[in-house]
């Protein structure tokens, strides 16, 4: 039998614990991490499908040369395609994709179509040139979208993609340029940017064979920008434009930082960490400097009053193009 506790120790034990001091505060409690519903990628994809489809019905290429020379004539009918020796990528002629807002140099510089650096993002050369973009966009696009958002990732998209036709309308000669490639490199180059600025989040094994895999993807994919008949202007320059945007719009908190609006009464801030490291805001100054000195250069090359010079918070833009236009 086990021995009784007296009235005495009972009130020595309730003394004891009543002597010892209060449980600290409950510590921060992380929130879940929030993964937004990708809807902007799949509209983009449906937007340059349309925009193909279109420019094969506005092609028309059996009025226009012939039923006879035209491919798949018989299954397409009106949007059948041009024949191999004018488009082997299976699609319009250049005459259509320059109507419907191809980029062209001269008719950006010394006419003023300045709407061209937008418009030739969402056409194409051909059948074979759209299903390569697109499922890249879709491959590349509906992640980020799921980890950063619609209006970070369209923001990415719609500048990159006019970062690749400015570059391409520095260095285009006669020649035409579509595609989307500039805006998908654009979200290659924010994703290395991106793991970049967040390299702490990571764990190392994680964060090193990321990286190596992504960069073996961009020299391959900037390697095939090489060969002839591809703009690798356009990708070049989508690339550094989304590449240095990456550092602005897609930084994240440190790990273990918490919202003040998740800390409890009580709980001394003095533990809590900061949003952001050091090294993420120095990346964002350095991309920030670079984005204003290279919006400033292509300024003084592009000697056109409209071509504006698009970067987050502010808008560069050549007047010497309107004030010879208003001297005539």
């Amino acid at each position: 039998m086990g021995k009784s506790k007296t009235p005495g120790d009972i009130e020595a034990a309730a003394h004891h614990f009543a002597a010892r001091p209060p449980l600290p505060p409950p510590g921060p409690c992380l929130p879940p991490t929030k993964k937004w519903f990708p809807w902007l990628v799949p509209i983009f994809f449906i937007a340059n499908v349309a925009a193909f489809v279109y420019s094969l019905y506005v092609n028309n290429c059996p009025e226009k040369i012939g039923a006879d020379q035209c491919l798949f004539h018989q299954y397409l009918g009106r949007f059948s395609f041009q024949p191999l020796l004018e488009n082997p990528l299976f699609g319009p002629s250049p005459t259509t994709l320059e109507k419907l807002g191809a980029l062209e140099k001269d008719l950006v510089v010394k006419d003023g179509q300045e709407w061209r650096l937008i418009s030739c993002i969402w056409l194409h050369a051909g059948a074979i040139h759209l299903l390569a973009n697109m499922l890249s966009l879709l491959f590349i696009g509906l992640r980020l979208e799921q980890e950063f958002g619609f209006l970070r990732i369209g923001l990415l998209y719609v500048i990159s993609g006019f970062g690749g036709s400015l570059l391409s309308a520095i260095h285009l000669q006669k020649s035409i340029s579509v595609g989307a490639s500039g805006a998908l490199f654009g979200l290659l180059g924010a994703m290395l940017s991106e793991l970049l600025v967040n390299w702490s989040i990571y764990a190392n094994k994680a964060r090193c064979a990321a990286l190596m895999t992504l960069v073996f993807v961009i020299v391959l994919n900037l390697a095939v920008g090489f060969l002839p008949h591809v703009d690798s202007s356009a990708h070049i320059g989508g690339f550094l434009s989304g590449f240095l945007l990456g550092f602005l719009l897609l930084v994240r908190p440190q790990y273990g930082y918490v919202n003040k609006k998740y800390i409890p009464s009580g709980y001394d801030g003095k533990h809590v960490k900061s949003k952001h490291k050091w090294y993420q805001y120095l990346l964002l100054v350095a991309a920030l400097v670079a984005l204003i000195i290279i919006c400033v250069g292509i300024r003084k090359v592009v000697q056109s009053s409209a071509i504006f010079i698009l970067i987050p918070c502010f808008l560069l833009s050549s007047n010497d193009h309107l004030q010879a236009q208003s001297q005539v």
